[in-house]
């Protein structure tokens, strides 16, 4: 079985959405950072057990507010993945209101929650830091050092099989 499914990274400008998706189709990561206009497509073909997975990856240009984006952009999508910065709180402080209108919006589609950066945090510190945010249930990553990068997908490429 061969399947296509749309993904959309949503989320702040800087969250390292953009990062995250070049690490995954690419395996590789830049310090410079670049503003996505609009939208970036990439594709990448996952194959596990049960058959093969094309995603379909849009990477949407960040916004601070989801209701802000394109819905156009957003039609069609088989999965979201919320994207924030664990270094910027801003990044995530609204994030309740968003996961809201993702929910509201688009009902059957699954949301993942990924925290990025977390190459900037010592050992231990991460796991007071999600404690003391409320930040369970997220993927934790990091672009820079592949940190869960590619268990991300492949979890959401299962899930969608």
């Amino acid at each position: 079985m061969n399947v296509s499914k749309k993904i959309v990274l949503v989320g702040h400008f800087g969250v390292g959405k953009t990062s995250l998706v070049r690490r995954y189709v690419d395996s590789a990561f830049s310090e410079d950072y670049l503003v996505t206009l609009g939208v970036q497509v990439k594709k990448k073909t996952v194959d596990l057990k049960e058959g093969s997975v094309n995603l379909i990856i849009w990477d949407l240009e960040g916004k601070t507010s989801v209701a802000d984006m394109r819905g156009s952009y957003l039609l069609g999508s088989d999965a979201f993945i919320y994207v924030f910065d664990l270094t910027r709180p801003v990044t995530f402080d609204n994030l309740s209101e968003n996961l809201d209108h993702l929910k509201s919006n688009y009902p059957e589609v699954p949301i993942e929650l990924v925290g990025n950066k977390v190459d900037l945090f010592n050992d231990g510190e991460l796991d007071e830091f999600l404690g003391k945010n409320g930040l369970d249930n997220i993927t934790a990553t990091s672009a820079k050092n592949g940190t869960n990068v590619e268990e991300l997908f492949e979890k959401l490429a299962n899930s969608l099989l």
